[in-house]
């Protein structure tokens, strides 16, 4: 395997370029697809990496369940200095994990106690809730045979602080976030950003591409890109955002400046795969030759691995 075993680990450096070249040079609804699957991929690949290395690390540790054959210096070889890379990774997966698990129990939580608060309203696609604070959000909803459908989430707060037509933006802008099932855009790349600090730009790039895909859906719908343009910095002004990181707001915290920048520009082309030299096809490329890389050095690692744990196992 070699120095390659480690190149998932590093590879996700590769987040930044991605992010800043998708933001600014591809639709938001192709930057929000792209992104969360690259951040996704990556992360998943980092993940493995991680613990093809506590393998190893584990096989060293006194009194531990593995075959002792799994650490004899011919396995240990496999593996770049495997005397301390295994052994952190050891801790750096639990970290993960535990990571990861606290980050699903919270947005469990908050999606739970968001729908305790609309308890005794009317089942409507928007609840309105009396509240002085600003803010707007998108619940999802929950599956299975008794599951409910997704609800707007809106205070007397932030209705009263813009116009008619601009409560048509912020309702059209949350219908957006439902109907596309933003929440698990959001969710996929807060998980790939504790799996990996290294995509935490990804991160950061795909809540914001995910208002913008909204804004554009609530601008097309409205029809009026300076009315949309106006909810949202007004919103910005007066809102408490979101109750969780993984659940839409209107005013989410982040680039409002810029979104409402956008908003004043002319509608962006839907390309799915723009031209090549250009700026969004590096971007696009990019992407794809470092997951791809990704993809290809971990499952070649995992391979390997098999194959010598598999050798080094007596029969």
């Amino acid at each position: 395997m070699g120095v390659f075993v480690f190149l998932p680990l590093v590879l996700p450096l590769t987040a930044l370029p991605i992010a800043r070249l998708a933001e600014q040079h591809l639709h938001p609804r192709t930057a929000t697809r792209l992104l969360t699957l690259v951040g996704t991929v990556l992360a998943v690949c980092s993940t493995l990496c991680l613990g093809l290395l506590m393998v190893v690390g584990t096989a060293q540790l006194p009194g531990n369940p593995l075959p002792d054959s799994w650490s004899d210096p011919e396995v240990r070889a496999a593996v770049p200095f495997d005397a301390v890379a295994g052994k952190v990774a050891i801790g750096a997966l639990l970290a993960v994990a535990v990571s990861c698990t606290a980050a699903c129990l919270r947005h469990g939580r908050v999606r739970r106690d968001a729908r305790l608060a609309l308890a005794g309203l009317p089942e409507s696609p928007v609840a309105v809730l009396p509240d002085d604070r600003a803010y707007a959000y998108a619940l999802p909803g929950t599956s299975g045979r008794t599951g409910t459908p997704g609800r707007i989430v809106v205070s007397t707060g932030m209705l009263d602080s813009l116009s008619t037509r601009e409560r048509r933006a912020l309702i059209a802008h949350e219908r957006a976030h439902l109907t596309a099932h933003h929440h698990r855009f959001l969710l996929a790349a807060q998980l790939a950003a504790r799996a990996n600090p290294l995509l935490r730009p990804l991160r950061a790039a795909v809540d914001y591409c995910a208002e913008r895909w909204a804004d554009e859906e609530a601008a097309r719908e409205v029809g009026d890109r300076r009315v949309t343009a106006r909810a949202v910095g007004k919103a910005a002004l007066v809102s408490r955002g979101a109750p969780g990181a993984a659940l839409a707001g209107f005013a989410a915290p982040g680039p409002v400046p810029r979104r409402v920048a956008a908003l004043l520009e002319p509608v962006e082309p839907s390309r799915r795969w723009p031209p090549t030299w250009t700026a969004a096809g590096l971007a696009l490329w990019i992407a794809a030759v470092g997951t791809a890389a990704s993809a290809l050095s971990s499952a070649n690692a995992a391979v390997a691995l098999v194959l010598v744990l598999h050798a080094a196992t007596p029969l």
